[in-house]
């Protein structure tokens, strides 16, 4: 789902307006950094094939491990046959469970590709930043923008929409027909852990004209992290949570409520230069999120702090009951589930800072 701008009333200062508030940020982004902005997440910045440790108890982790610098090798080398015809560009899909290391392995081949071509040879996003890119710019100037690229990678495919579906088939279409080799992966629900149920079908099925194309790879093995399926973030004082953000530089604070009417006035290809130069994330008067459409963008500021490794304190009720037991049942209820246990993971490092 594209998630398109509303227009709503000018949001409250906080009152601790000596601290900064993201609801008085107004991002003003270039096209050109939408473009450059599509590198492996800070969160991922030391992933490489050598820090994947893969488990002899999987023996196709190894496997594919050791395909995917071969897929590196195709692509930072010329890709003309020895009869000088140009050679198809690669194209693979990383299909395995919940936290078997995905996205270490994507970003390490991206890291690979820039490291041997220079840092604008690899775009890598997720599906969503994919979808807000065309958004914002277009989808011709998109295709050429990621066209001057040799691999564009995708992580997390959602399979959710399929308006977007059909968006990011044409768009990835159109790239393989210029020659740009793709890589993807895709998001697995938690309930799905150990039960073998995997997405490759699903998104063969959905790219159609290219399914021919892509290469799959399976990823077995165990979530490494051995997390909850969803780990509710406890509230914190409101007092703690302004006074912690008070102390912290580059800390925010904002209200709840005026943070999410502000994220409608933003276009959600600019929530990653709305984090600028922010280090934690203080919010007060957290509650459940009734309308899906400031869910959704929710989750995308999530998935944002996610990948800048940026705390949050969550005042309030906490991210207990933030989504609806409708949403989670719902047809976007991956996304749900993804940005739960992400707010989680923020609200512990958060939670560590509060309590020094």
């Amino acid at each position: 789902m594209t998630i398109a701008e509303n227009d709503v009333t000018t949001p409250r200062m906080p009152a601790a307006a000596a601290v900064r508030a993201l609801a008085a940020v107004r991002p003003s982004v270039p096209a050109d950094r939408l473009v450059t902005d599509l590198v492996p997440p800070r969160h991922f910045a030391r992933a490489r094939f050598s820090t994947y440790r893969a488990n002899p108890a999987y023996p196709s982790q190894a496997r594919t491990v050791a395909r995917l610098e071969e897929v590196a090798a195709e692509v930072s080398t010329s890709r003309r046959s020895l009869f000088g015809r140009r050679k198809a560009a690669p194209a693979v899909y990383l299909d395995g469970g919940f936290g078997v290391g995905k996205t270490h392995l994507l970003t390490s081949l991206a890291h690979t590709v820039g490291e041997r071509l220079g840092t604008d040879a690899a775009a890598y996003g997720t599906f969503v930043e994919y979808t807000n890119l065309v958004g914002a710019l277009g989808f011709l100037p998109t295709v050429e923008a990621l066209a001057a690229k040799k691999l564009v990678c995708i992580d997390e495919f959602e399979l959710d929409d399929p308006g977007d579906t059909v968006l990011m088939s044409r768009l990835l279409r159109e790239l393989a027909d210029r020659g740009v080799a793709l890589a993807a992966t895709s998001n697995t629900l938690p309930e799905a852990l150990g039960e073998g149920r995997f997405a490759a079908e699903d998104f063969l099925r959905e790219i159609q004209a290219l399914a021919a194309r892509f290469e799959v790879m399976r990823v077995d093995g165990e979530d490494y992290r051995h997390r909850a399926v969803v780990t509710d973030a406890a509230p914190l004082d409101e007092a703690a949570v302004t006074a912690t953000a008070a102390a912290r530089p580059g800390a925010t604070l904002d209200r709840f409520d005026d943070l999410l009417a502000h994220l409608a006035t933003v276009h959600p290809s600019r929530y990653g230069a709305l984090l600028d130069g922010v280090e934690l994330v203080a919010l007060t008067g957290v509650h459940a999120v009734a309308r899906q459409d400031v869910a959704l963008r929710l989750v995308v500021l999530v998935d944002r702090l996610y990948d800048r490794d940026v705390p949050v304190l969550l005042g309030g009720e906490g991210s207990t009951g933030i989504f609806t037991d409708e949403m989670l049942r719902g047809g976007y209820r991956k996304k749900y589930y993804r940005a739960l246990s992400r707010l989680g993971a923020l609200a512990e490092d958060g939670r560590g800072l509060a309590q020094r």
